[in-house]
């Protein structure tokens, strides 16, 4: 008796403890063997309502928490949540202490990209540079903890200010630390970049077009990786990035295709040379004075809302808070850039192969503490 031969989709759960989710996220992936038909992003393992507990604290009070909304690069949460507060106030930071943020928000920035680059190389088989890049960080790390006391969340950045002065011989520190890294730079990318096989692996893999990033509402590198010329430090400038020379990176398909995962990777290398520029002018132009305006400290802020960008690792991280006048925000909500990178996957994922959606999720730069919240 001759019976068709039927199939089926096979489902099958990538995590939430695969070590390739940079986090704990679950991926339902329906798949013909090795191909992918559909992947379903499914968040909300992380949530620790950090929204609902700034209606609990102090405006101060709720820096800490910032921290906490990604992890990779507190100094830059701290320094969103404070301009927006700032803001409600209209308070006026000192010109020290804005360049004292730039210092600490760029060696942050250089250290989130440095884990970015090297988990991707390292989620497709790369150890060494991953290894190597975390030797790397741990002297920005070095840096960080002398200037407020903490490696990973810092509670520095403060309403008003920085919560104290860079301690006796931090910038020339700083400038050695700089001087050394161009060089581990070049080191870096003959061994990952400019890697035929890592090459191969990345180009023309999951390319993102400028009208679909737009539509996605990507940000930062995924943003800029498709074309666009978008760097709030650029297009709505903030502190004292208006006085500091820098360019802004976008992909142009060197490898492969435009906004393909390879131009992802080489836009985070690229920024990082940028954030390079950047300290070294800071470092040069950094004025004396005072680091932290007068705040009250029990800050009673008027009625009304504000809403504040500000460009973190991951893009255009948006500060929304509400006050009725009391002592505690009366709403507060956090715009991140991973969560929109997030909702792309699913698009990008049908055809490829399972092996390519780790490389997929690690262009991607998504941090999972900034999905929940």
């Amino acid at each position: 008796m001759n019976q068709e031969l039927t199939t089926q989709y096979m489902t099958i759960n990538m995590g939430p403890q695969h070590p390739s989710t940079h986090g704990v996220i679950r991926f339902i992936l329906q798949t013909d063997g090795e191909i992918i038909k559909s992947c379903v992003p499914d968040i909300g393992y992380l949530h620790r309502s950090i929204e609902k507990i700034a209606e609990g604290v102090s405006w101060q009070g709720f820096v800490p928490y910032t921290d906490r909304v990604d992890y990779l690069c507190a100094m830059n949460a701290n320094w969103a949540y404070s301009m927006a507060v700032e803001k409600l106030i209209s308070c006026e930071v000192p010109q020290r202490a804005e360049y004292i943020r730039v210092l600490v928000g760029e060696l942050n920035r250089i250290s989130s990209h440095l884990i970015a680059i090297g988990t991707c190389a390292m989620d497709l088989g790369a150890f060494t540079p991953f290894i190597q890049l975390l030797r790397e960080r741990e002297y920005i790390n070095d840096l960080l903890e002398l200037a407020s006391g903490a490696r990973l969340t810092y509670n520095y950045i403060c309403i008003g200010g920085v919560m104290h002065d860079l301690p006796p011989g931090w910038l020339e520190r700083c400038a050695e630390f700089v001087d050394h890294f161009d060089v581990a730079m070049e080191q870096m990318n003959r061994l990952i970049t400019y890697n035929r096989i890592f090459i191969n692996r990345m180009a023309n893999l999951a390319p993102i077009s400028p009208e679909m990033a737009l539509d996605y509402n990507l940000v930062g590198p995924n943003l800029r990786a498709s074309g666009h010329h978008i760097d709030l430090r650029r297009t709505t400038p903030y502190g004292v990035y208006p006085q500091l020379d820098f360019e802004v990176p976008v992909g142009k398909g060197i490898e492969g295709t435009l906004g393909d995962c390879y131009d992802r990777f080489f836009v985070r290398v690229e920024e990082i040379r940028e954030s390079l520029k950047i300290l070294r002018q800071a470092i040069k132009q950094i004025p004396s004075g005072e680091v932290q305006a007068k705040v009250k400290a029990n800050i009673k802020p008027p009625v009304g809302h504000v809403y504040v960008r500000h460009e973190t690792p991951r893009g255009d991280t948006g500060y929304f808070i509400e006050s009725d006048g009391s002592t505690s925000a009366y709403r507060l909500k956090i715009r991140t850039g991973s969560f929109t990178a997030m909702s792309i996957i699913e698009t990008l994922s049908p055809g490829a192969f399972i092996a390519d959606l780790v490389a997929i999720i690690g262009s991607l730069d998504v941090v999972a503490p900034e999905l929940d919240r």
